[in-house]
């Protein structure tokens, strides 16, 4: 089980509007190339979102559902990318301060991914959910802070 943490200088609030809008999705998670669908009811338990990883041509599309919701704390998701099977993945928000902590514990739970030992899975999946978060971080911190009539 791979443990990653960012604290990102965002409120809490504003972390969960990443989150909650499920278009969003392979703006900040590595991985994912395109959406192709978000259930109106996204983010609550059973939503689904429609998702593609890959490159063009090389696309393969699949699906991530939620599991467990807290609004602005918790979002537990299965993600699916067969064929290299599915992961459990708990997002944290903790407030600090005007920032948050948020923390990404990836589990794999089905398929290929979940026979490899942990000491050899946990290493590629810390480095991508790194990555993951640098990337939450950056809309986050951005999309809040930017005035569109600044713009020349």
């Amino acid at each position: 089980m791979a443990t990653t943490h960012r604290r990102i200088q965002a409120t809490p609030d504003q972390v969960w509007d990443v989150l909650a809008d499920g278009w969003l999705y392979p703006v900040w998670v590595v991985g994912a190339s395109r959406m192709r669908e978000v259930d109106d009811a996204w983010p609550a338990v059973g939503a689904r979102l429609h998702h593609s990883a890959g490159t063009w041509p090389l696309l393969i599309d699949d699906t991530t559902s939620v599991l467990e919701c807290t609004p602005r704390r918790l979002l537990v998701l299965q993600a699916r990318g067969w064929p290299m099977g599915e992961a459990t993945v708990r997002i944290e928000i903790e407030p600090a301060g005007a920032a948050s902590t948020v923390t990404i514990v990836e589990n794999p739970t089905k398929g290929p991914g979940a026979l490899v030992p942990p000491g050899l899975r946990d290493i590629p999946m810390h480095h991508r959910n790194t990555e993951t978060l640098r990337r939450l971080a950056y809309v986050a911190e951005r999309r809040h802070h930017t005035d569109p009539t600044s713009r020349p």
